[in-house]
């Protein structure tokens, strides 16, 4: 595989998009090697619809599209990025018990630190902010074959 490898999507702020968004992730992970049906799949998939639900639901109609970035570094680290056009950072929000909402970073930072990740938030030069992870990139070195046996 490539040293780095990059993938990137502009979606509108509609709710519609965080399956776009799940989709076009997953997609491109299966392509760069990971296995669909895998725990690691089902977690980038989880983190992935949080970050674009938060970037739909928390820029209040102020960006009208969101952006997601992958990138593969060497084989070893995996970053996904959703950038927004709205300024505020993302903060914690106190979570009643029957709160259905306010849970989405907790969510993240909860599963990216289990994964040994790291999550960051930083302005975007334009006057937005990127919210990202990076997790350790788990997979196989070969694609696994029908057979299950690894390829030469």
């Amino acid at each position: 595989m490539a040293d780095h490898l990059e993938a990137s999507v502009t979606l509108p702020s509609d709710p519609a998009s965080v399956s776009t968004a799940r989709g076009f992730v997953l997609d491109t992970l299966v392509e760069w090697g990971l296995p669909a049906d895998t725990e690691a799949a089902d977690t980038v998939r989880l983190i992935v619809s949080e970050l674009a639900t938060n970037a739909v639901q928390h820029t209040f109609g102020q960006s009208p599209t969101f952006t997601v970035d992958l990138r593969l570094d060497r084989d070893e680290q995996l970053s996904i990025g959703v950038t927004d056009s709205h300024p505020r950072f993302p903060r914690r929000l106190p979570a009643a018990v029957q709160q259905d909402n306010g849970r989405g970073m907790v969510i993240i930072r909860w599963l990216t630190a289990e994964c040994g990740g790291r999550l960051q938030v930083r302005p975007t030069r334009e006057g937005g902010k990127t919210v990202s992870i990076e997790l350790p990139w788990t997979t196989p070195a070969q694609p696994v074959t029908a057979g299950g046996s690894q390829e030469p």
